[in-house]
């Protein structure tokens, strides 16, 4: 039986000996695309080639590309692990046409591979080709089906609607007909009862769609109409995962060598038997064996998991797995690092960066685990507390539904709104929700819990919602070259323009022929400036990167956009700009020779005000090494080391010892900067001083955690750093100034913090008499209300922890007893409320739910605690003695 890696291999050997140019994956996360987070399909890398912003190098193309569909349009997340073929993370084989060959040779070596290669039965392959569309006037692609005539029996070439066979990557962008491969992989018995064409693209298990040939025609606009691309392009994508079942003869994906070692690695850990099944238990084994991969390589690329974005798309994928391990596999300690060093080996030889940040990966992953079990476990106490409420949560869930105009499920619920909370604060997935809610004979208002989503994803959409006009075009199949590196000025013209909203406020992004402006990339914030349009100047607010387009963001147009115009960056700026990403070059290799070989960046920031430098070291850096750090950069500035800027294949680089950051991509040719061959070589685009010395000084103002195994320095070089240092000494001289200008400062507040160390321990003293004596006062006061030992009284203390002291103190009471006493400290209202256990449990009543019902109101304000004490503070001191009349009511 062939293995998944020969199966890759002889993809690509197959493509290379039609002329292809082998070319390495891009990076799982996307970088100077806005219209996506991940890398979604084969063809995201090759977007600008398909648009003509900018020419291939090689005409055809072949690889394997690490693709993520979890958010968006292309959305699989909830079938991974329940059904055989759906992944979060998956490999796209795919071979590439730049205008070079079209439908003829895509089907004919598809065709080739297929059946000649691979050996796949002809009898179980179906073909899709596009029907057509009347209401955009497109016709059937008749080329396409007699393309496929030359191969294959017209009665399995069948017709495909616009869903299932025109191809597009999003709202906007390049599209066009496609041509599905698809394979029956039923047993014969069941082939003979029913025709597979008739399952074709009928969500059937075993009839599934293993190759897809777009052939680029079109780009979509934003009014939904269709132009022509300036070429025809072919993209095809061939899923692996799929492909390798069904030459291995599996019924599943997961049957396969691609996850086969995940699960038994998994059934060693767990001590749980994969059985191959519909099982909640088997599901969950499917889940851990999908959902590492995803999160491993994202990680790998550089993409930490986090509360936003690209981040937080990988947390949920996590916890998701978490979920799985613990509820279903009976695991509750970390499992999915474990795993790590399988996956690592097993893609070592097609995706090497996992295996190289092995350790760094593991360590990430473990602590994002140890993170949601912690809170997995108080959504669990918080599911609990609603479960023993679920009279209320049924009433609030009636209300719910009846806002949707949806029928609820008869019998007792945990509302809408509870269930979100759990979702939204704990990570609770919906299915979770309904699992507790179903072994404790609950159900869950999910019509609620939608409502309450919806809510939430409207919020989020308008808070980020940018509405992009369609370029104008001024010159077709213009390519923007970058000047910036030799001038800060040049004559130029705009290329394309539109109109951009964000957020209520309108903008406008320019595209010149020639630019000095650097677009915002690997971390160097983008250049400003000005553009003369023959003596109309308009400001330059920033420059970003959106695939190999560089654009001018400006908050207004000329009145003439196709006159001539004088670009020019803001120099002061960038000056100040090129000193931090110089300085982060020195503070990288310092980072190493302090701490270790291991150091490598995991983001950046550059701008004129600072630098930000992210690092993998797995222990706070201590103040020596820090110092030492410090010392080692201001030693290279001291010998004005020259900066020498050179390009090269980016072998000859890493053979001279170039450090590539993980997660971009780099082509044939980089860019090397080197500050002395002996202490700094790396590969960057942005610009640079010409010699260390023009950076003056450079001084870390801050250490930290990032995320695990992560850490932080912020610092500062050039006129930022002699900012920073008449700061710091203005800082000082007002601190002398007040202290009266003592000889030894350091030694004048040594001396002013113990007098303050002495004088509060006094006060703490005399405090702790006047609870005293306040405590014994308040127990000749008490009175008896209704069978209970009752103490209400406004009280004088200086601070809300002596009197929340001052109630805990009556706890010497016995019986049943209730205490509520107030204080009006500097103008606000503080309350604690105490119950005893016996009154608690007789009577219902909690101290929070009182504070929460009867007594915020009174004091404008809130608070909360336990069932037996509970305190409140609030803007409103004037009605204390109605507190303790309502709280005296209660009883």
């Amino acid at each position: 039986m062939l293995t998944s890696a020969a199966i890759r291999q002889q993809f690509l050997e197959f493509f290379r000996s039609k002329g292809h140019t082998i070319v390495p994956s891009a990076p799982i996360v996307v970088k100077n695309d806005p219209t996506l987070l991940f890398t979604n399909a084969g063809m995201n890398q090759f977007k600008d080639y398909f648009l003509g912003n900018r020419e291939p190098e090689t005409p055809r193309v072949a690889d394997t590309q690490k693709c993520l569909r979890v958010s968006g349009k292309h959305n699989d997340l909830e079938e991974v692990g329940v059904d055989t073929y759906h992944h979060t993370m998956f490999e796209m084989l795919g071979n590439w046409s730049f205008g070079n060959y079209f439908k003829a040779e895509a089907i004919a070596w598809s065709w080739e591979l297929l059946t000649e290669v691979y050996k796949l039965d002809k009898n179980r392959l179906y073909v899709t080709v596009f029907e057509g569309d009347a209401e955009e006037n497109l016709p059937p692609d008749s080329e396409a089906r007699d393309e496929w005539k030359k191969w294959i029996s017209e009665d399995r070439i069948l017709f495909g609607n616009k869903k299932d066979n025109f191809w597009e990557m999003g709202d906007t962008g390049p599209c066009g007909p496609c041509s599905e491969i698809h394979v029956d992989c039923r047993p014969d018995s069941e082939r003979a009862q029913v025709d597979g064409k008739t399952l074709v693209n009928a969500d059937h298990p075993q009839v599934i769609e293993i190759w897809n040939n777009v052939f680029m025609q079109f780009n979509r606009l934003k009014d939904k109409s269709l132009a022509p691309l300036p070429a025809k392009h072919v993209d095809t994508g061939m899923g692996f995962e799929r492909l390798v079942r069904v030459i291995q003869g599996k019924s599943s994906n997961y049957d396969t060598d691609v996850f086969t070692g995940t699960i038994a690695a998994t059934e060693a850990i767990t001590g749980k038997k994969y059985e191959n099944s519909d099982s909640r238990e088997s599901v969950a084994f499917r889940v851990l064996a999908d959902h590492i991969r995803a999160i491993s390589f994202t990680i790998a690329d550089g993409q930490l998991p986090s509360n936003t974005g690209a981040g937080y798309v990988i947390r949920r994928i996590l916890r998701r797995a978490v979920r799985y391990y613990y509820s279903y596999l009976n695991y509750k300690q970390p499992l999915l690092h474990q795993l790590l060093p399988l996956i690592a080996k097993q893609f070592a030889g097609v995706f090497p960066e996992l295996q190289q940040q092995e350790a760094f990966v593991a360590k990430v992953v473990k602590e994002e685990e140890e993170a949601f079990l912690r809170t997995l476990e108080k959504g669990l106490k918080r599911i609990d507390d609603i479960i023993s409420n679920t009279g209320a949560a049924g009433n609030a869930s009636a209300n719910s539904t009846a806002n949707t105009g949806k029928k609820a499920t008869t019998g007792t619920l945990i509302n809408g709104k509870d269930a979100f909370e759990l979702y939204d604060t704990y990570g609770f997935p919906i299915d979770l929700t309904r699992l507790i809610a179903s072994e404790n004979n609950l159900t869950v208002d999910e019509a609620g819990f939608e409502v309450e989503m919806q809510q939430q994803k409207q919020r989020s959409r308008a808070a980020t919602a940018i509405d992009t006009e369609d370029w104008v075009v001024l010159q077709e199949n213009a390519v923007t070259s970058f000047v910036g590196y030799t001038t800060q000025a040049t004559k130029t013209q705009v290329t394309r323009y539109r109109k951009v909203k964000a957020k209520g406020k309108e903008a406008y992004q320019l595209v010149l022929e020639a630019t000095p402006f650097y677009a915002e990339s690997g971390g160097q914030v983008g250049d400003t400036g000005l553009l003369s349009f023959a003596g109309e100047d308009i400001t330059v607010i920033d420059t970003k990167k959106e695939n190999n387009l560089y654009i001018q963001f400006t908050e207004q147009l000329p009145q003439d956009i196709h006159a001539p115009v004088l670009a020019v960056v803001n120099g002061i700026r960038r000056s100040n700009i090129e000193a931090h990403h110089s300085a982060t070059h020195l503070l990288h290799a310092a980072l190493r020779q302090v701490l270790g070989a291991h150091v490598a960046q995991k983001g950046s920031l550059v701008n004129e005000d600072q630098l930000r430098f992210d690092f993998s070291h797995f222990a706070k850096v201590s103040d020596d090494e820090l110092t030492a750090i410090e010392q080692l950069v201001n030693e290279k500035i001291r010998q004005n080391i020259p900066v020498v800027i050179k390009e090269m294949s980016k072998d000859e680089a890493v053979a001279m010892g170039a450090m590539a950051l993980f997660g971009e991509k780099y082509g044939d040719t980089v860019r090397v900067v080197i500050m002395d061959p002996n202490y700094s070589i790396e590969l960057c685009g942005g610009t640079h001083v010409g010699a260390t010395g023009q950076l003056g000084y450079f001084k870390i103002k801050h250490e930290s955690a990032v995320a695990a195994g992560v850490r932080r320095i912020e610092a500062v070089s050039g006129a930022a750093a002699e900012r920073l240092i008449l700061e710091q000494f203005e800082t000082i001289r007002q601190a002398k100034e007040l202290l009266k200008n003592p000889k030894e400062l350091l030694k004048a507040i040594e001396n002013l913090a113990a007098e303050s160390n002495d004088l509060k321990k006094k006060l703490e003293s005399l405090e702790a008499q006047q609870l005293a004596v306040l405590k014994n006062e308040l127990l000749q006061q008490v009175s008896t209300v209704n069978g209970t030992q009752f103490i209400g009284a406004v009280v004088s203390v200086s601070s809300a922890d002596g009197l929340k002291k001052l109630c805990f103190d009556l706890k010497s009471l016995q019986g049943d007893y209730a205490a509520v006493l107030a204080a009006n400290i500097d103008g606000k209202a503080q309350v604690a409320v105490l119950l005893s256990d016996s009154l608690v449990a007789s009577k219902g009543l909690e101290a929070p739910k009182i504070i929460k019902e009867h007594i915020a109101g009174l004091i404008k304000g809130g608070g909360g605690g336990q069932k037996t004490l509970a305190t409140a503070g609030g803007q409103d001191a004037s009605n204390l003695d109605a507190v303790i009349v309502k709280v005296k009511e209660l009883l």
